[in-house]
């Protein structure tokens, strides 16, 4: 029984490690997003294709709808009461509101990091491993290796490589974040999203994340909510800029901050409302 268990483990370790290898990393294609919470319009009706292997920034005012629209991507706002979606959100061609569509499947491949780190009350290690143990795999070298390449990735190896056991709640608010950046990476999703991930840190801390964006784009597909226009325009590839709920621009970074076609636009971005 013993021989059987550890050759079952060998093969789901094997797929997973094979499904990861074969990702590519995914197109999104948006057509006529509308969104209800009960009888509030939040989404009128967007239309955009967000490019793998980028960085899109979704800028606007408070309560504009980019954060309802990202979390769009990995379903959360199912959770949430009233709401209603019409229009279709494809990945890789298929559309992620289809009834016979598994969320928890979806989840895995969209990564998504808050704007308040949410470390778990466990141990550095467990955080990181937890959403390898959670899908089953149980082969400690893999969970081992999985979680240093995370924190490597993440940039916070050589700060607690040596404290691994240590509980993640007594890091520093900068690292949590990056710890809460490494367990989403450690299960290789496909997507990631940020909403506001620097809105909580220092400007040392925020410039780490940033350079990690940077860094991460190359395997990634990274959508990222931010109030800052700056931090936007150093890290996105893309900008779309939100209003009302509607989707006023969308266009490269470069040309949003140096010449946008809308006037709300520049009026935003100038510091002239919002």
């Amino acid at each position: 029984m013993e021989i059987m268990e550890k050759i079952k483990e060998k093969k789901e370790v094997k797929n997973i490690v094979d499904n990861n290898q074969s990702k590519s990393l995914q197109k999104i294609d948006i057509k006529n997003v509308k969104v209800w919470y009960d009888d509030f319009n939040a989404i009128k009706g967007i239309d955009m294709n967000i490019k793998p292997n980028s960085v899109t920034a979704f800028i606007g005012p408070s309560g504009c709808g980019k954060s309802t629209f990202l979390r769009l991507f990995n379903r959360m706002n199912d959770y949430v009461d009233g709401f209603k979606m019409e229009g279709k959100i494809k990945i890789d061609g298929k559309n992620i509101y289809k009834k016979k569509v598994n969320v928890e499947e979806l989840r895995k491949e969209i990564g998504m990091v808050f704007q308040k780190p949410n470390p778990f009350p466990k141990s550095i290690f467990e955080n990181v491993a937890y959403g390898l143990k959670i899908q089953g795999i149980k082969d400690k070298k893999f969970i081992e290796a999985r979680v240093e390449k995370a924190l490597k990735q993440a940039d916070l190896w050589d700060e607690v490589k040596d404290n691994l056991k240590k509980s993640a709640l007594a890091l520093s608010g900068g690292q949590q974040q990056r710890l809460c950046i490494a367990r989403t990476l450690a299960v290789e999703p496909s997507i990631i999203l940020m909403d506001e991930p620097t809105s909580a840190l220092d400007p040392i801390s925020t410039a780490k994340i940033e350079d990690l964006i940077f860094e991460l784009k190359e395997k990634y597909t990274i959508i990222i909510v931010t109030h800052n226009m700056q931090q936007a325009s150093r890290i996105s590839d893309y900008t779309a800029f939100f209003y009302l709920g509607e989707l006023i621009e969308y266009n490269k970074t470069k040309t949003i901050f140096t010449n946008p076609e809308k006037k709300q636009t520049e009026n935003y971005i100038t510091g002239r409302f919002g």
